[in-house]
């Protein structure tokens, strides 16, 4: 290996290195707090396909 090369892979490990820190700090800054709920059964009938269907109101209800 010349020197070159040594050279090369140093400012690509550094180039990396730098990638990593700022990746986690954009990371730490913006995302780490968000939380996400799913609901389980508008995930299937996406993957089914199909429509969830929700419940009607009764026609008859009493106030």
């Amino acid at each position: 290996m010349n020197s070159s090369d040594k050279r090369l892979i140093r400012h690509l490990a550094v180039a990396v290195l730098i990638k990593l820190v700022l990746l986690s700090a954009l990371w730490w800054l913006f995302i780490r707090d968000a939380r996400v709920s799913v609901d389980v059964d508008e995930v299937a009938g996406k993957i089914n396909g199909t429509v969830p269907t929700q419940a009607l109101p009764s026609q008859g209800a009493s106030k």
